[in-house]
């Protein structure tokens, strides 16, 4: 941190320490029993904070960080989750960023140290099961926290010595299964509503929203009390999910995916201004060396108007061969929504869909955009996309598109494919790809496969690396810092 962002941060451990007397409401910052001073180190805390966001690429500047300090010494330490959304308010610039901030928050700033004063006392596994199920259905929040702490204590605990002791949440919610509460909870909440209120299926769902509270708050303990035993830093550089951008489209889930589909936008119009600029240079052209030379010979040879090759704007085209089979379909669902989004800056924009046969969705792109989740579904009901059978085959993809749409790629053309290039040991069929890369301007392949996977099992990366040029894309950042240095202008 730099000293206007120290100064500020030591002048809010000042207000933190008068704070101090507040700090054991329920729902404040609390320290250990016995603990002189439970919040000190408060500006080393923010600094950490600041740090372990930083590492997951959340950018936060000088400023950001003046500010935060000040929102701490303005809010205080007594009321916890006021000083939460008082530092998201500070640091963070889109909702996305709360998916990394929570959790990191959770480990500098979290609701207590150490473990509870009776940890000694063995935990009845019936009896908390009994206990959670009256908290949850009288949502009683308070009550649902010190469970989670419970639990965490009573059955996350695992290791030999002192030395190797940890804490699992997934062992705590393993041992006690509170997702088998439902009934139990429902049944209760209908006797305390005398059978009316909401309908079986709202209810139920209430009841789903209440129990994921509950196994998160239990996920929050355990990495806390990991995070003291290993150092916050740590855990909250290893143990904290990445931002959306940031995860592998492989291993994407549905909410992680819905997340990225709501960035598409955004990123198309940051890609939008850099493909602008690029153009805007590459308009004025190079140096044309002999019609220079020839004008300077009126300031006696010394070069002072350079003279330039005016090129003439012309917008490519660009085509899009996407594998939409199994976990790749994410990575390519995302990136026809990206192109599409920047379809204004080509003269001309192309999408095929294939598994292992290989149709033209480029209608069906335009329409999808209004429903970007459907998307998917759109293509799988609407394409021919298999023939005798459901698994990928490149080589009889490539073939057909290089017999079928001979007219989509010319000398003007950037083809990009996108898949892991996975055949099922079928035939590759190098000779369409390289027939491919003789009649396009650029091809490119995106593969959302990690490098070194690059040539295992049934993968024919290197081969096809061979004949056209092949990047490691395996998030949404990597994707666009590619489309930005790849696309043509």
């Amino acid at each position: 941190m730099t000293a206007p962002a120290a100064g500020a941060a030591d002048r809010s451990a000042s207000a933190a320490d008068q704070a101090a007397g507040e700090a054991d409401r329920p729902t404040g910052l609390v320290g250990p029993a016995g603990t002189a001073d439970p919040v000190a180190g408060v500006a080393e805390r923010l600094t950490g904070l600041v740090g372990a966001l930083r590492s997951h690429g959340v950018r936060i500047g000088t400023g950001e960080t003046v500010d935060a300090a000040q929102a701490l010494e303005a809010l205080g330490l007594a009321d916890r989750e006021r000083l939460r959304e008082g530092l998201a308010a500070t640091l963070l610039h889109s909702t996305g960023q709360r998916w990394v901030f929570d959790p990191v928050f959770d480990m500098y700033f979290p609701r207590r140290v150490g473990a509870p004063s009776d940890s000694e006392a063995p935990a009845d596994r019936e009896d908390l099961r009994s206990r959670l199920a009256a908290a949850l259905a009288a949502d009683d929040q308070a009550a649902i926290a010190q469970l989670a702490v419970e639990a965490v204590d009573g059955f996350g605990g695992y290791g030999a010595s002192p030395g190797s002791d940890g804490w699992s949440s997934y062992q705590t919610l393993d041992r006690l299964r509170p997702q088998t509460l439902m009934a139990r909870v429902r049944d209760s909440v209908r006797a305390q509503r005398g059978g009316a209120g909401f309908t079986d299926r709202l209810l139920e769902d209430e009841i789903r929203r209440r129990i994921e509270a509950f196994r998160a708050q239990v996920a929050t303990e355990a990495r806390r009390r990991v995070a003291e035993r290993r150092g916050r830093d740590e855990i909250a550089r290893r143990a904290v999910a990445p931002t959306a951008d940031r995860v592998d489209f492989l291993f994407a889930g549905r909410t992680q995916l819905a997340e990225l589909r709501r960035v598409v936008q955004p990123l198309a119009r940051k890609l939008a201004t850099r493909l602008a600029a690029r153009r805007r240079r590459a308009t004025r052209g190079t140096i044309d060396l002999r019609r220079t030379l020839r004008g300077s010979l009126s300031t006696g040879g010394v070069p002072m108007r350079p003279v330039l090759r005016r090129r003439r704007p012309v917008r490519p085209e660009l085509v899009l061969l996407c594998d939409v089979s199994g976990s790749v379909s994410g990575f390519s669902d995302f990136t026809m929504l990206l192109v599409q989004a920047l379809h204004d800056q080509f003269s001309k924009v192309r999408v095929f869909a294939f598994v292992n046969r290989i149709d033209e969705v480029t209608g069906l792109l335009v329409h999808g955009t209004a429903d970007p989740e459907g998307l998917g579904g759109r293509i799988q009901a609407e394409a021919t996309l298999t023939g005798w059978h459901g698994s990928s085959d490149y080589g009889v993809a490539l073939g057909e598109f290089d017999e079928r749409y001979t007219d989509a790629v010319g000398p003007r053309t950037t083809v990009f494919v996108l898949g892991d290039a996975r055949t099922n040991m079928s035939d590759p069929n190098l000779p369409a790809v390289r027939h491919l890369s003789e009649r396009a301007r650029r091809v490119y392949w995106l593969n959302p496969e990690q490098r070194s996977q690059w040539g295992t099992g049934d993968s024919a990366a290197p081969a096809y690396a061979e004949l056209v040029e092949m990047h490691e894309c395996r998030n949404a950042r990597q994707l666009g810092e590619l489309i930005a240095r790849l696309l043509p202008v």
